[in-house]
């Protein structure tokens, strides 16, 4: 009984370390941090911070820690969920939460269907949901709707969740290395049944996936990030694996400082709007490996590393618009042991992405110090929390973090014992007898 109080306290503090998120309004009118249960959102048109819920008077705020976040395509909704296993569906106009969706169990992942009438979302035990929202959201009081199951991987955990381009497919990776193309039916609600095919190759955990895509090639090409260290590119139509970069090698040769190359996992992946770059976020790495992709030979290769060097910023999560010249990255964790810092996150920015092509310079990126950051301090106080953190605290969350992904993606190997117990802990079944 004793190691199982003892498992039960170590599993309870890796359960409270959660990455932070960043997503970017597609016409960059907004940027949303989640970091623990705090969701924060800065609009860039009018340069303030926006209060959630503000024109009901309600609150809406998760009460544990956010695991997803998204803009729909057109910008008009944008999604958060997590560990409270509530899905809260906002609409962008007002900030209001117009829709909340229970779940049973945890969420990992979600995805908003390309015409911002179904959000999806994916739970710890492998399930992807569907919800059909209404026509108009803008205007609609706040209710509450229940998913509907679409597709299972079978008790793994899905890591991401994407719609292809032309919304034909709904591709979803899991830790058991897999990722799955499946047909995006014509009427979600009744699930989907339709495999296309899967794109193996991976030999650890899948951790993102991203597309790259231009008006040459619309139907656009696959990329996926994993715990072993590559980055693929694939032909998810057909599950074709077309080009692989090992980021381990790339990462370790420029920046490693003897870091062991297990520790080089992907974290996150976005992509440029005319497909030509792949941003790439590195557990080890402070900064960004920036792959160049050509559609005319479908192969990765590696650029440059965009390194930060002034102090140790490890990015957890990337995101870009469809518009604008920025790469927003931020670092963070919620709840770091040992710190006064309950919810850390650090906001860093890329500019120059309009200006590359594979032969262009290394000149034009740039780590945009805080005062030219789009806002300036007004901004980093509200997304961060505090314009100022100290080294220490970055050194902690920076290893806080790759315990974290590891504790959540590796599978853990429990005792006859222990197994029995957590069965009887599940709290899934509770008011189904």
């Amino acid at each position: 009984m004793e190691n199982t109080t003892e498992d039960n306290n170590k599993e309870a503090l890796e359960a409270e370390v959660a990455p932070a998120l960043i997503s970017v309004h597609p016409a960059h009118h907004s940027v949303a941090v989640a970091v623990g249960s705090d969701l924060r959102v800065f609009d860039l048109r009018e340069g303030g911070p926006v209060k959630l819920g503000a024109e009901s008077n309600e609150v809406f705020h998760h009460k544990e820690s956010i695991r997803a976040i998204r803009y729909g395509a057109k910008g008009e909704v944008f999604v958060s969920a997590g560990d409270d296993k509530v899905v809260k569906i906002w609409a962008t106009d007002s900030w209001r939460c117009v829709c909340s969706v229970p779940t049973e169990k945890k969420v990992s992942a979600v995805a908003i269907s390309d015409n911002g009438q179904f959000v999806c979302y994916a739970d710890k035990f492998g399930t992807v949901w569907v919800v059909e929202l209404d026509e108009s959201i803008e205007n609609q009081a706040s209710v509450q709707k229940k998913g509907s199951p679409l597709l299972s991987h079978y008790c793994s955990i899905i890591t991401s969740l994407e719609f292809s381009p032309d919304g034909q497919f709904i591709i979803t990776a899991d830790r058991d290395f897999k990722i799955r193309v499946t047909v995006f039916p014509k009427k979600p609600l009744n699930g989907a049944h339709e495999i296309q095919n899967y794109c193996l190759g991976h030999t650890e955990f899948v951790s993102c996936l991203a597309f790259v895509y231009s008006q040459d090639c619309p139907q656009g090409y696959l990329v996926s990030g994993s715990g072993d260290a590559t980055v693929r590119l694939w032909d998810f139509a057909s599950g074709l694996l077309l080009h692989t970069c090992d980021v381990g090698s790339q990462v370790g040769n420029k920046e490693a400082n003897g870091t062991e190359n297990n520790h080089f996992v992907v974290t996150d992946l976005c992509t440029t709007s005319d497909g030509s770059s792949v941003f790439v976020a590195v557990q080890s790495l402070p900064g960004i490996l920036l792959l160049s992709s050509d559609f005319s030979a479908k192969t990765l290769s590696v650029i440059r590393v965009v390194s930060i060097i002034e102090e140790d910023f490890i990015p957890t999560s990337l995101g870009t618009s469809l518009t604008s010249d920025f790469l927003w990255m931020v670092m963070g964790v919620s709840n770091l042991p040992g710190f006064n810092a309950s919810s850390l996150a650090r906001v860093r920015v890329v500019t120059g992405l309009r200006k590359h092509t594979s032969e262009s310079s290394d000149n034009h990126y740039n780590i945009l110090e805080d005062k030219h950051v789009p806002c300036g301090e007004q901004l980093l106080q509200h997304l961060q929390g505090s314009l100022s953190i100290d080294k220490d605290v970055f050194s902690a969350a920076a290893e806080a973090v790759k315990t974290s992904m590891r504790n959540l993606l590796i599978k853990k190997q429990y005792s006859s014992e222990r197994r029995e117990f957590r069965k009887r802990g599940r709290n899934d079944k509770k008011g189904k007898r």
